[in-house]
């Protein structure tokens, strides 16, 4: 089972076991953060599931689609590693991953 390692908006770390083929978003709402809002339920519609990626994993992630950039560009706290975690497929091959809830919008 892979492992997930959430970072809060207080600077809380912790690893928690994840599901692979689940979104990141439902792995973090999974294990009860409730700062991560998540309000369209991953359908890639608000933003709200915003992460900031450790640079570590950036480059193993899938492309941002379009719709994904599209709302990631509306925000005021963009990264350069930031995704929508509703559109990061959990996989064994990301084992590891680190990630940080970020700012609220």
């Amino acid at each position: 089972m892979p492992r997930l390692t959430v970072v809060t908006r207080a600077g809380e770390e912790r690893t928690v076991d994840g599901h692979a083929g689940w979104s990141v978003m439902e792995v973090i709402k999974d294990h009860g953060f409730d700062e991560m809002l998540a309000i369209c339920g991953g359908c890639c519609s608000c933003a709200t599931c915003h992460v900031v990626v450790d640079p570590a994993f950036a480059d193993r992630l899938p492309p941002i689609g379009d719709d994904e950039e599209d709302l990631l560009d509306t925000l005021d706290h963009r990264d350069p590693t930031s995704r929508l975690s509703c559109q990061i497929r959990f996989e064994d091959a990301l084992d590891g991953l680190k990630v940080r809830i970020a700012a609220e919008e």
